[in-house]
């Protein structure tokens, strides 16, 4: 028999069974080439409005901009941004280090935790990028829009490092190196260069890096941040999924016999249904057995309303 999957197949496969790290590639992936589709057709019909409205869309819907003013304006791009690249070399690196660090990462701990890791890692470097900008001079006179998984990826290398410190990783397949000293010459290469404007947000890796750290503090107990933070992601989805099941229209039809005298969804009168002719199915059995007499006074009642219900 032939199992060998399509193109799309394999796709919703990875997707579904690919782990989170797999999830996140995907959702970065999409950004990318939605963004970059939609500059492509601009260009190709030399559409000057379609380049505007990616302009804006950038800037308002995908970027952190550490203009405070702007921030007001446009706050969810302090988690948008961290799913967002641009350029395909950024996209590339940063997809390529988060397969790698969040493969070892889901092999040490879970898909829920490298999940509340790479949104917690993003949004703390990004708050550390619109702080430095905001509190620098050197920084202060431009304002910067800032993208990319690097903060994030950077909290999920160093929790790595300071779990496993003396885990080797082969640097070029040639030599190896202690994971705690690899992390430790990114932390130095941002730090040295955090007055560069080199168009890289070295803030953004620097305040990743220590959130990844201190994300390894109390790991076993529910004071760890990330702990702390991914209970709060479910009590965010939790009431979500309340609102909308409340919101959701509900198709309900009056039925016979509701004790409530009110109204059932399909879904509750299949259940009692069911429930029902499960107790019948047992008196019948017991009549079959000991005969009619051998039933109670409830169980007699029982069946004698279900054949009234029937009729």
């Amino acid at each position: 028999m032939n199992t060998q999957r399509n193109l799309i197949e394999e796709l919703k496969y990875q997707f579904n069974f690919g782990g989170m790290t797999v999830k996140l590639i995907f959702v970065n992936t999409v950004v990318f080439l939605f963004v970059n589709v939609i500059s492509i057709l601009g260009h190709l019909f030399q559409d000057t409005l379609i380049e505007e409205i990616l302009t804006l869309m950038n800037q308002t819907v995908f970027a952190l901009n550490t203009n405070i003013g702007q921030l007001l304006l446009t706050p969810w791009g302090i988690l948008t941004s961290i799913f967002a690249h641009f350029e395909f070399f950024h996209f590339a690196i940063n997809m390529l280090m988060l397969l790698v660090a969040g493969r070892m990462f889901e092999q040490l701990f879970s898909g829920k935790r490298l999940l509340a890791t790479y949104l917690l890692g993003g949004i703390i470097g990004g708050a550390f990028e619109i702080i430095a900008h905001n509190i620098f001079p050197l920084f202060s006179a431009v304002d910067v829009s800032i993208v990319g998984a690097s903060g994030s990826n950077m909290a999920i290398f160093m929790a790595l490092a300071f779990y496993r410190p003396n885990l080797e990783v082969s640097i070029f397949g040639i030599f190896p190196l202690r994971l705690i000293i690899l992390a430790g010459i990114f932390f130095l290469v941002d730090l040295l260069s955090i007055d560069k404007q080199d168009g890289t947000a070295h803030f953004a890796h620097i305040g990743g890096a220590l959130l990844g750290a201190l994300s390894i503090r109390n790991l076993h107990n529910s004071k760890n941040i990330i702990t702390k933070f991914q209970v709060m992601i479910e009590k965010i989805a939790t009431f979500f999924k309340n609102l909308l099941k409340k919101n959701k229209p509900k198709f309900t039809v009056e039925r016979g016999g509701n004790a409530r005298g009110g109204f059932k969804t399909d879904e509750e009168y299949n259940y009692e249904a069911k429930q029902r002719q499960i107790k019948v199915d047992a008196i019948l059995d017991k009549i079959a057995k000991s005969g009619y007499e051998s039933l109670s006074k409830a169980e007699k009642e029982f069946l004698f309303k279900q054949s009234q219900n029937g009729k």
